[in-house]
């Protein structure tokens, strides 16, 4: 027997109304909540439920019936990013200046769902919201507020972070760009790697190391500016769909209220990312769910032997296996979400999930394209896809492995980094 690819499946959810998604999502019958097998989304409130029926909305009318053009192209969105804006779907629950109001469930829920529909739009998100404007939020003064934030809510501005240096990564606390005060400007000097948005944004939040203090604080490079020079980076196998940049900063002068004045030391800096991890375990869940949604869909369509591939015992028990991976995964995701509500979201709490969660999305993906045998490596069922992007989630932010050594240190006491890390 043949089966169609998964995109049938889309072009029947889309050609839904909102309003009937809606009604199928409130009672219980949307498809992605086939997943919730706890029921957490009886918890919801109006308000989540909502937010996460616009994104799934947004997922299947508009990026999964053309994501995978974009994917093979490796070419970025610009029109499904702006659309992403029009939602009213980026802000990470950013208080005010044009962002929507969202609950940090809201938020992870968001981010589940863009990610069970493509990493790369996943990514973007916590890169513009997550990243660059969150620093701008936390750190920033009321004057780079206004004129920041509302743009990059709406995508009329891109925002990049640019932390990560060519020979710096998990360590980069000890980050080689320098920041020099001349009279009213800083000169930057420095290079940066695997910076999202990078060639493409309006203004970068660009990590340098002050030299007048030694300390390492944030600084605004708007587009256009001399000495900024960023280059694309080729040749990715994972999130394909969205740019990361190596970057020369050669000179780069800027005014000194350009400086983010809440920024004082690496500490601040790791305030930011500690959120973005919690951000990284919702997405890993978001890539699980589309790889057991679509094993689940293909085992109970695809007939081998006389039978559906479901009806044989070793395919159920696989299926269950992967069931209870995305289940405990969904159960770290809630409890985030409770706990930023309280404001207890400590780093090592963030690092446990993230590597959780990113650990246990590589298994389940690596079922899913197994059990979809031949198949499991076509886009056309998106698995192949979701299985190399979620490498580059496993990675950036923090590795699995520097998570758990952070989680150590807490646990143990004792540090088994180095020196800097210490």
């Amino acid at each position: 027997m043949e089966v169609q690819p998964l995109r049938k499946d889309h072009e029947e959810v889309t050609s839904r109304s909102h309003r009937e998604a809606a009604v199928a999502l409130e009672t219980g019958l949307g498809e992605a909540l086939r997943t919730d097998y706890f029921q957490l989304s009886e918890e919801f409130t109006p308000a989540q439920l909502a937010y996460l029926q616009r994104a799934r909305a947004f997922v299947h009318d508009d990026v999964l019936p053309v994501i995978n053009g974009y994917w093979e192209r490796a070419e970025f969105p610009r029109d499904l990013v702006r659309k992403l804006g029009a939602a009213g779907l980026v802000g990470d629950g950013i208080e005010g200046y044009g962002c929507p109001v969202m609950d940090p469930l809201s938020a992870g829920l968001v981010t589940m769902e863009l990610n069970r529909g493509d990493g790369s739009i996943g990514t973007f998100l916590g890169v513009q919201a997550g990243l660059a404007m969150r620093s701008i939020a936390m750190l920033g003064s009321q004057e780079q507020k206004q004129r920041w934030l509302p743009a990059m809510a709406r995508v009329d501005a891109l925002g990049a972070f640019a932390l990560t240096e060519p020979e710096h990564g998990s360590d980069s606390v000890a980050l080689e760009t320098t920041a020099r005060r001349d009279g009213e400007e800083y000169v930057i000097d420095g290079t940066k790697k695997w910076i999202g948005n990078g060639t493409v944004a309006d203004v970068a939040v660009v990590w340098a190391r002050d030299t007048a203090d030694g300390q390492v604080k944030g600084f605004l490079v708007e587009k256009g500016t001399p000495g900024y020079h960023a280059r694309l980076i080729d040749g990715k196998g994972s999130l394909r769909a969205v740019w990361q940049a190596s970057i020369d900063l050669d000179g780069v002068r800027i005014p000194a209220s350009n400086r983010l004045p809440r920024a004082q030391s690496f500490r601040d800096t790791a305030a930011v990312l500690a959120s973005t991890r919690a951000t990284c375990a919702w997405a890993a869940l978001g890539h699980a769910v589309a790889g057991y949604d679509a094993a689940l869909a293909y085992a109970g369509r695809r007939t081998q032997f006389g039978r559906p591939l479901a009806g044989f015992q070793l395919v159920q028990d696989r299926l269950v296996k992967m069931l209870a991976k995305v289940t405990a995964m969904q159960l770290y995701c809630r409890r985030l979400a409770d706990l930023a509500l309280a404001g207890r979201v400590e780093p090592t709490l963030a690092g446990l999930a993230k590597s959780h969660n990113t650990t246990a999305a590589r298994e389940v993906l690596a079922e899913a394209r197994d059990l979809l045998g031949g198949n499991g490596i076509l886009l056309d069922f998106h698995v192949i896809r979701h299985m190399a992007d979620i490498e580059a989630i496993h990675t950036f932010e923090g590795t699995a492995t520097i998570q758990n050594l952070i989680v150590g240190r807490d646990i143990t006491g004792l540090s088994a980094f180095g020196t800097r890390g210490a």
